[in-house]
């Protein structure tokens, strides 16, 4: 068999792991509960002894291994400094000594959106891109440039931060301490409670009827279904939601001009309802070049960007770094 890699994308919820080419096939495709209450450490031990049991499966270890971390990423020294949706916040974690203790082979890390940024790159809809942008919109909204197919992360690896533009200057407040992000406007929690609201006042029936009246069944998911139903109020939120969406995307345009955006995550599963609008914000907002010269486009990987990212950057390293 060919050099295996080893890509991992940690989220607050599970882990996905898979052993792969550097051509993106993937081999062998695993998924474990993070328990992340354990604690940095019982989180990076389970990882390590999945990655060997797997490593025993394939009937070899991995040549490297590339992971996603979901939050602030020392990429040079291998440290995670901040993981703002795990507990205890990960703070100067050294992940990469902490695996390499039970590892035989090189460790990578990357904040999560910006592996999954790769992977659209290199595998996804962005094979064919010079300059691109990857919208992530799921719990939040991250993101990531990439120009000449070189991955920008900036002094720090904050480069990317798209869900963070201004949107609504006095708009609602961020989790990251600023007014009116685009994450608090087109983010999942913010998409759920328009519609955890117009149930209750009842201008949500169907809404209501396949959630059995349950604030914590409603999503993205559950509201893009009413309103295919008939749900109109909630048909305007989920508009609402896209039109900011195209705003931003509009502003990225305009900054960077790439050939093509790519949107992913949970709320981008709404295919053409999302997109259609997003296009047709875009095109009243980009006044200074033609804006179908811009591709957007839905991720074509979905939800295994990360763990191909992952595993490229095990392969690869960062594109324009490595």
């Amino acid at each position: 068999m060919s050099e295996l890699y080893c890509g991992v994308d940690l989220g607050g919820t599970s882990i996905k792991c898979a052993f792969g080419d550097a051509d993106g096939k993937l081999h062998i495709e695993r998924v474990i509960p993070t328990d992340a209450h354990q604690g940095p450490e019982s989180v990076l031990d389970r990882i390590a002894d999945l990655v060997n049991s797997m490593a025993d499966e394939a009937g070899q270890p991995p040549a490297s291994l590339g992971m996603g971390l979901p939050g602030l990423v020392d990429v040079e020294n291998g440290i995670a400094r901040f993981l703002p949706n795990l507990p205890t916040g990960w703070k100067n974690v050294p992940v990469t000594e902490l695996l390499q203790k039970h590892l035989d082979c090189t460790v990578r890390i990357l904040n999560d959106v910006r592996t999954a940024t790769i992977g659209e790159l290199r595998y996804g809809n962005g094979k064919d891109a010079n300059t691109m942008a990857f919208f992530a919109i799921g719990t939040g909204v991250g993101g990531g440039i990439v120009v000449d197919r070189k991955l920008r992360l900036g002094p720090n690896g904050a480069a990317g931060e798209l869900g963070h533009q201004t949107i609504i200057p006095d708009g609602p407040l961020c989790g990251c301490g600023n007014r009116g992000c685009l994450e608090t406007l087109c983010g999942a929690p913010a998409i759920a409670s328009e519609g955890i609201r117009l149930m209750r006042i009842g201008h949500a029936p169907r809404l209501h009827k396949a959630t059995g009246g349950d604030p914590t069944k409603v999503s993205p998911k559950s509201m893009f279904e009413a309103s295919e139903a008939g749900d109109e109020a909630v048909r305007e939120v989920l508009l609402r939601a896209a039109t900011y969406l195209g705003i931003g995307v509009a502003n990225v345009m305009t900054v960077l001009h790439p050939d093509l955006v790519v949107l992913g995550g949970g709320v981008a599963m709404m295919g053409s309802f999302l997109i259609d609008r997003v296009r047709e914000v875009v095109h009243s907002h980009v006044t200074m070049f033609p804006p179908e010269s811009v591709r957007i486009e839905h991720s074509v990987l979905d939800e295994k960007a990360g763990v191909l990212g992952a595993v490229s950057l095990a392969a690869e390293g960062i594109p324009g770094v490595d």
